[in-house]
């Protein structure tokens, strides 16, 4: 069973990098479904995993000169803040309801990003300050929410700095670096409960760290805007109704 999870988890490290995301939106349904426990494994092993995801493939993307760091900076700092809190609460909510919030999150984002699939590529990005402003609330939410739902929280910052004016590719790009941060800093909320499965993530972490280095040299070499847009908007509403499925219905 371990051998047939690690393959899946290199498939879905080699997609999620490519779209600049750690994977965890997947990474931890993918445990869940193979029987381990939803608050005691798959979200800290899911965010351990996210941040080994978006470390490789954000190694990558730095080196293609593909990563604002100065840009990223306010939501790497508002993340790791949020992120912690967000684990915290993890454990006061249900997991029925934290299900619920984790389909609705990836419902919404996902129908973005095909509805925009289309739109031109941004030509200017907002003012540092006013992009920054912007950029840093929005990060302290989603690193809560990454912290509170297990995710990296790649799903919401992709479409987020698409708006304020990066090209898809930049967005992923640096969305791989700024869930490396929120991820780590969720992974320490739960690893402070104690929370582990050291079998498990030595060799998924084996996985990820192979598949994002491939995943990424695909993304900037042929992946085209329009597609990578496509490919995160269906992957995620799939995800969202698969996870969801047996509570609804």
């Amino acid at each position: 069973m371990l051998i047939i999870l690690t393959l899946l988890i290199f498939v879905l490290a080699f997609i999620f990098s490519m779209l600049g995301l750690g994977g965890a939106m997947l990474y931890i349904p993918l445990f869940t479904w193979f029987g381990f426990d939803l608050k005691e494994v798959a979200i800290p092993t899911g965010l351990f995993l996210n941040s080994i995801t978006a470390l490789s493939a954000a190694i990558y993307y730095y080196r293609a000169k593909m990563i604002d760091i100065k840009g990223a900076t306010p939501m790497i700092i508002t993340a790791i803040i949020g992120a912690p809190i967000g684990a915290h609460f993890t454990h006061l909510i249900p997991t029925d309801i934290l299900i619920i919030l984790f389909s609705i999150a990836m419902m919404t984002a996902g129908s973005k990003m095909l509805y925009s699939a289309s739109d031109k590529e941004p030509t200017s990005l907002l003012a540092f300050k006013k992009r920054a402003i912007i950029t840093g609330t929005a990060g302290l939410f989603i690193g809560f929410t990454s912290g509170l739902l297990g995710s990296g929280g790649g799903f919401l910052f992709v479409p987020m700095m698409i708006a304020v004016g990066y090209p898809t590719k930049h967005a992923a790009a640096t969305s791989a670096f700024i869930v490396l941060f929120s991820s780590f800093s969720g992974f320490l909320g739960h690893v402070a409960q104690g929370h582990f499965n050291w079998q498990v993530l030595i060799f998924c972490t084996i996985a990820v760290i192979i598949g994002a280095q491939i995943g990424g040299k695909v993304m900037k070499e042929k992946m085209k805007a329009q597609r990578i847009k496509q490919i995160f908007g269906i992957l995620l509403i799939f995800v969202a109704i698969k996870f969801s499925w047996n509570i609804i219905f």
